[in-house]
């Protein structure tokens, strides 16, 4: 992702036929209790929202967040109760009494006719957004997904079909568009769990081979930690030498058979997931968000111990452990063992942000 503009997440349920509502006048409610909060969490945690004009006619959202909790922890950190939000207008425009207009609690930004979305990102880039969510409708996730401009998806499949031709499909007629996630270029699943009966799954989007791209997809897979306070948020990614990705892992990822799920670290649930025998390990390069842990308490291994173990040589890693938590020297004693370490710290400032509140405990 190109520093120029924000990090852009598509967020949408849909019936298991694809389409994000019926055909009937009254909107369709595809989710359930439990995803609307999690659509609610990652409101919280992005710096604007984006829906296109027809989406503003037709279901008129507000577009704030709903928890008040997350609200207060929002102006605690210095921001606006809600995130920007953000309207597309179109031809049509949208009506001055709509909720997105009018209901307090965020600001509203509204792109009038058909702006160029690269110029829409550079724009909100230029109001400080760096983390935006786009929810719809079917024109927009269609358009932004085709000119290559979403990092991650996240979507939630209702246990139903739809079976109507007329309904909105989340992204348009099949041909419509020409879309660079392909077969070819396949996205990284970072997460899945079911919600009640919805399905819920997180894409993140693979652009290059290189160590950048790679330690990037790391930070993003850390979102899906589970929140706590006294402990990091960390993604791993394990990349073959011919760039096939071999096993990815985040904090607290609940794989079982280490012991206590809680307690599992990104390096060592990647490391887990592969067969210790696969010639691979001996020539591939271990992506992690932040420092690989030494010493560790929790286990009786630590995750340098494990990476020494698997016979990985070469680790890119974003972040220095600083002296909060633990006193950590992964870097040091793979150095030593001969392993290859390479550190990216223009990546630290957006792990930081992953981990504000832990580091705020300090």
């Amino acid at each position: 992702m190109a520093d120029s503009r924000p990090q852009v997440l598509l967020s949408f349920a849909a019936s298991l036929d694809g389409c994000l509502d019926d055909a009937s006048p009254n909107r369709l409610l595809l989710s359930n209790a439990a995803d609307f909060d999690r659509v609610d969490a990652t409101r919280a945690e992005c710096d604007a929202i984006l829906v296109g004009a027809g989406t503003v006619r037709a279901d008129n959202p507000r577009l704030l967040v709903r928890s008040a909790e997350r609200r207060d922890e929002r102006v605690s950190l210095g921001l606006t109760p809600s995130p920007l939000r953000v309207v597309l207008g179109g031809s049509r425009g949208i009506d001055p009494t709509a909720a997105v207009l009018t209901e307090p609690g965020a600001e509203t930004v509204v792109y009038e006719g058909r702006r160029a979305l690269p110029g829409v990102l550079a724009d909100l880039s230029e109001r400080g957004v760096r983390r935006l969510m786009v929810e719809g409708g079917s024109a927009v996730l269609t358009e932004f997904l085709a000119a290559d401009l979403v990092d991650e998806i996240q979507l939630a499949y209702a246990p139903f079909l739809i079976g109507d031709a007329a309904a909105p499909r989340a992204f348009g007629l099949p041909g419509a568009a020409s879309f660079p996630q392909s077969p070819q270029r396949r996205m990284l699943l970072a997460e899945s769990r079911s919600l009640g009966d919805v399905l819920y799954a997180r894409y993140l989007v693979r652009r290059s081979d290189s160590d950048e791209e790679l330690l990037r997809l790391t930070i993003e897979l850390s979102r899906s930690c589970p929140p706590v306070l006294n402990a990091y948020a960390v993604g791993a990614i394990i990349v073959a030498e011919d760039g096939t990705i071999l096993s990815t892992g985040y904090s607290r990822e609940p794989l079982y058979g280490l012991g206590d799920p809680a307690k599992n670290h990104a390096e060592e649930v990647a490391i887990a997931k592969l067969d210790a025998a696969d010639p691979r390990l001996r020539t591939a390069t271990l992506y992690t968000s932040l420092e690989p842990c030494s010493p560790r308490a929790s286990r009786p291994l630590s995750c340098t111990d494990h990476i020494l173990a698997a016979g990985i040589p070469r680790v890119v890693l974003a972040y220095r452990e600083p002296a909060l938590l633990a006193v950590c020297d992964g870097a040091e004693r793979l150095r030593t063992a001969g392993v290859e370490v390479v550190e990216l710290p223009e990546f630290a400032p957006a792990v930081r942000e992953v981990n504000r509140k832990v580091l705020a405990q300090g």
